[in-house]
């Protein structure tokens, strides 16, 4: 799992160099398709359940699952990129909202705080915890600057199988009460939005955007839960991944 997650942070990193104005997802799609293959493994998201390409990418008021297309970024936008790939049997999942070019503040603000909402749940792990601790954190910093949470999608177990029956909610449900124990494998990757967090499908059955049309920005990563809290295993030897390095800059 440590390294299905170094692999996949690697791939994230690089590909947030190549967000720039211009560059189509298609091209993102394909440069990280090359580069998870290049180290041994395979992108989890190609066939997955149909899902044709190998990487996420949603912009703007995509909230997930956007499939990679001939559509090139603008000055302006934002952009999820989302990383998993499957090595020696388990996978890692990982993914940024990245800034393309110059963003108006509103953006700047939702995705700098959709960041800082995952840290929080992150912050929320430890063994006997409920699970709906780390939803808690979530919604309670979202709210704090106005912003929804997005329900139906949620964090999940993941090892073996890309998701797993653990659920992680994003948002407080005092009935996911399972409590957290040593050695369990999920992701944190809350979904936030500037308006309503509304949402509804396009025809291809994967993309999901806000009804209101207002923008959405994620972050995630691949956890284990361990004595101390939460190991992120997202992150590079190092002891970065995409969310730090983009932190920074």
């Amino acid at each position: 799992m440590r390294r299905a997650g170094q692999v996949a942070a690697e791939v994230l990193l690089m590909a947030g160099e190549w967000v720039v104005p211009g560059v189509t997802t298609d091209s993102i799609d394909a440069q990280v398709h090359d580069e998870i293959v290049r180290r041994g493994a395979y992108p989890s998201p190609l066939n997955y359940r149909g899902y044709p390409k190998s990487v996420c990418t949603s912009i703007n008021e995509v909230i997930c699952h956007g499939i990679p297309d001939s559509r090139a970024l603008v000055d302006g936008d934002i952009v999820n990129v989302d990383v998993t790939v499957y090595l020696s049997g388990v996978h890692g999942d990982t993914s940024v909202t990245f800034e393309v070019g110059d963003v108006d503040d509103h953006s700047r603000l939702l995705v700098r705080e959709t960041r800082t909402a995952m840290y929080q749940g992150i912050d929320a792990v430890r063994p006997g915890a409920p699970v709906s601790a780390i939803g808690k954190a979530i919604e309670s910093h979202a709210r704090r600057h106005r912003l929804g949470v997005v329900r139906e999608f949620i964090g999940h177990g993941v090892g073996t199988e890309f998701h797993s029956g653990l659920q992680i909610p994003h948002y407080y449900d005092r009935s996911h009460n399972t409590p957290l124990e040593t050695g369990m494998t999920f992701t944190i990757e809350p979904m936030l939005t500037l308006g309503a967090p509304a949402l509804y499908l396009w025809d291809d059955q994967w993309t999901a955007v806000t009804a209101d049309q207002r923008r959405s920005a994620q972050f995630e990563h691949t956890l284990l839960c361990v004595g101390g809290g939460a190991e992120i295993l997202t992150r590079t030897p190092a002891g970065e991944g995409a969310a730090e390095t983009y932190a920074r800059s």
